[in-house]
């Protein structure tokens, strides 16, 4: 079937009406549009509701103004605030979808708003609006003053505040929290309790000295005491090395005792008089686990069997076990020499056994002790036995009749500071001077202490990485737990910068730094030594021969502090001025002993151009580290064994009144510890309590000029000026290893004694006019 075919079947198909109908409306809608829009109701309408209020607002005023008056009278000034939360309330409402934060916002702005109007409710000013007067019902109206009067409502209205802004600021809480702990432990730190009390004790007791005692006491006090048991009034030559009265030795037990049952000194305050307060023990590490191998009896055997394959007899009689090291002790066989000789009857006939030979008995010939040389010189054979990088053998032990092979343990312990400052060793020493010191655990694990004031000075040696720094520092440690700025002072001289940094800050200082400077370094020995010849002429004016009898006279104006200079690494000051830097120290040490003034020096250089022969002689008390060789450790300890330690704190000791070094493992401390001890000293309660630095000393150093007739080297240039025709201030600055400057005043002071010739340049070379054979002026 075709297009057209279709599409007049479709036209034929159409209603006639439908069509009238479309014509029709098509030409309506034609004369419409012709016409003009047609007219609507809803303007008409309006014209009639607005006439309608106009006439009825007549009537509708006064109930506004009734009802405004009593919204005002429930709501008085906070009508505006309920005007925001309802526009408030319609935000929200037009939100769909509205997050958990929105809500609790929302939320928080209700109480908030809530306890506003409380506050509110709480005033009452004499102000009327539109004839309500706040003063009868409130800045709050009657709903603000319900809230504030009492009652539930109150507590209601009190609790919204807090609600609201822990819900508009969820972390208030927290930081509170924190804030609140803080001032907390600020009010514990300052322990105003016990200080009241004991003010107020202090307090009471003064008044009760002022009142009269009653008859009972007074005939108490009265009455007549046993006399007390005095002490000779002259003193014994060698009063100074012999060890305290029991009973001195027997009080600082009692003490202990009393301290441990009150609760133990780790949580105890130590307070000293003038308002110092020395740092607590648990400042420091508590005691670790100390290392027990369980093969101790396996090595001894095994040294025995050792022995043995090498025709040596000996046995075990003493294992000691330390922190680094187990002590063997041997004690020497027999050997013993016997011989064959035939078996006889009572008859004195040969005995023949059954095959017809004569029988042979051994019969000793002679019995002599194993020597002990013997046994040293297995001594590798022994470190090949056991497996160990190296062996010390000690032959024989002080005081022990075995030779003592010490064997590095498989798994050593650290030794803390604590642990031997709590040992009843170091207690021992600290009852007697303020100078004792911690310095490590023997072969047996038995705490050693020493006292600075008895070395009197001492001398540390040995290679890099072996202890020395760390030895330094516990005994720096050990001196801040125990002494305040007024009883001792500590002048640190640290050419490496970072060793002796951290004790910065600490009170103890003698001067405002660590001196770090090399340039600086003479400079401040030469305030050091003027500050001893001034204490001895101090000593002299009251008849004192020591700074511990100056201080216990009652004519010393006030107490003089120890001094302990520590110098980290001598070879660096002997290489930029050695004839200088050695006779100060050389001198330090001959004579400052008796006031109070001892040294610490170190060096990881054991040469004989650092630690000199006039040095050692003067440094009676050594400790030596590990070292890598023997020559080495002859210089240190004018022995070998040095070079057999283990590093790491292992070091050989050597006291003045010993004739062989003693094997420690030293204390170890960490900086974590110095760093609590020097916080405990640097703390802003004792700022009131620092003493000044002595920094003046090197201002009257420096503007009395070294270079002088007093200057110590002065000597040493003239017998220079001496040797030659021609002297000349370069000449001096290599002899003497001294500046420029300084050379220039010594050449004007050979000048001005007639040594040299006068110049009008202070450079150039002068002629000799001296000579050193006969003294005479040259003519």
């Amino acid at each position: 079937m075709s297009l057209r075919t279709r599409s007049q079947r479709r036209h034929l198909r159409r209603s006639p009406v439908a069509a009238a109908t479309r014509r029709y409306g098509t030409v309506r809608s034609r004369r419409g549009r012709r016409r003009g829009p047609a007219l609507q109701p809803w303007p008409l309408l309006l014209v009639l509701v607005a006439g309608g209020a106009g006439a009825g607002l007549v009537f509708l005023v006064p109930l506004l103004l009734e009802a405004g008056r009593t919204l005002l009278r429930w709501l008085g000034l906070g009508l505006p605030l309920a005007a925001l939360v309802l526009a408030a309330d319609g935000v929200a409402l037009r939100r769909r979808r509205a997050s958990a934060a929105f809500w609790r916002t929302w939320l928080a702005l209700h109480l908030l708003g809530f306890f506003a109007l409380g506050v509110l409710g709480l005033a009452r000013p004499s102000l009327a609006l539109a004839g309500v007067s706040l003063a009868a019902v409130s800045a709050g109206g009657t709903a603000g003053a319900h809230l504030s009067g009492g009652g539930p409502a109150m507590i209601a209205w009190i609790a919204a505040a807090p609600t609201g802004l822990v819900l508009l600021w969820p972390r208030l809480p927290v930081l509170l929290a924190k804030g609140l702990g803080i001032v907390l432990e600020w009010l514990v730190s300052l322990d105003l309790p016990r200080r009241s009390w004991e003010a107020a004790r202090a307090v009471a007791s003064w008044v009760g000295t002022l009142l009269p005692a009653p008859a009972e006491e007074r005939e108490e006090w009265e009455a007549p005491q046993p006399p007390a048991r005095l002490p000779p009034l002259v003193a014994r030559w060698d009063e100074e090395w012999t060890s305290p009265p029991a009973e001195q030795d027997a009080r600082p037990e009692r003490e202990e005792k009393e301290e441990a049952a009150a609760g133990g000194e780790a949580t105890r305050r130590r307070r000293v008089q003038n308002g110092w307060e020395l740092p607590p023990i648990h400042l420091l590490n508590a005691v670790g686990e100390e290392s027990r191998p369980p093969d101790n009896e396996a090595r001894a055997q095994l040294i025995v069997d050792t022995l043995k394959s090498f025709g040596v007899d000996a046995r075990v009689v003493s294992i000691q076990q330390g922190p680094t090291v187990t002590q063997f002790g041997i004690e020497p066989g027999w050997e013993v020499k016997t011989r064959l000789v035939p078996e006889r009857d009572e008859k004195g006939r040969v005995v023949y056994d059954k095959d017809g030979r004569p029988k042979y008995r051994s019969e000793v010939v002679s019995r002599t002790r194993v020597r002990v040389n013997r046994i040293t010189a297995l001594a590798n054979d022994l470190a090949l036995a056991l497996a160990a990088p190296s062996i010390r053998i000690e032959s024989p032990v002080p005081g022990k009749p075995f030779v003592g092979i010490e064997v590095p343990n498989t798994a050593p312990s650290v030794v803390t500071v604590r642990s031997v400052i709590e040992s009843p060793a170091f207690q021992k020493v600290a009852s007697r001077s303020r100078l004792a010191v911690a310095l490590g655990k023997g072969v047996s694990g038995e705490p050693v202490a020493a006292d600075l004031a008895r070395m009197p000075h001492l001398l540390i040696a040995g290679a890099t990485g072996s202890g020395k720094s760390v030895c330094i520092n516990s005994l720096i440690t050990c001196l801040l737990m125990h002494n305040t700025p007024e009883d001792v002072r500590l002048l640190l001289i640290d050419p490496k910068r970072v060793e002796l940094a951290s004790f910065a800050p600490v009170p103890h200082l003698l001067f405002s730094r660590v001196i770090v400077e090399l340039e600086e370094v003479p400079a401040v020995l030469q305030a050091v030594l003027q500050e001893m010849e001034s204490r001895y002429r101090a000593f002299a004016a009251i008849g004192a021969r020591n700074i511990e009898a100056y201080n216990r006279s009652p004519r010393a104006p006030e107490k003089m502090p120890y001094w302990v200079v520590i110098i980290d690494e001598l070879a660096d000051l002997m290489m930029s001025a050695p004839y200088q830097v050695e006779r100060q120290i050389c001198r330090l040490a001959q004579l400052a002993r008796a006031t109070g003034i001892h040294l610490i020096v170190a060096t990881q250089r054991p040469s004989v151009d650092v630690v000199t022969g006039l040095i050692k002689a003067n440094f009676p008390t050594r400790i030596a580290f590990a070292v890598s060789s023997q020559v080495d450790s002859r210089t240190i300890l004018d022995m070998a064994g040095a070079e057999k330690l283990l590093g790491r704190g292992d070091m050989l000791y050597l006291p003045t009144d010993a004739a062989k070094p003693r094997r420690l493992q030293g204390c170890y401390v960490s900086d974590a510890e110095i760093e609590r001890v020097v916080s405990w000293w640097a703390d802003d309660r004792f700022r009131h309590l620092r003493p000044e630095p002595m920094d003046h000393l090197l201002e009257q150093v420096r503007e009395g000029g070294l270079g002088g007739e007093d200057d110590p080297l002065f000597q040493a240039a003239r017998e220079v000026a001496m040797d030659h025709n021609r002297v000349s201030v370069s000449m001096l600055q290599r002899q003497l290893g001294v500046g420029r400057e300084r050379a220039v005043k010594l050449m004007r002071a050979l000048e001005q004694a007639g040594v040299v010739e006068t110049a009008a340049d202070p450079l150039a070379s002068r002629r000799v006019l001296m000579r050193a054979d006969d003294d005479e002026l040259l003519a």
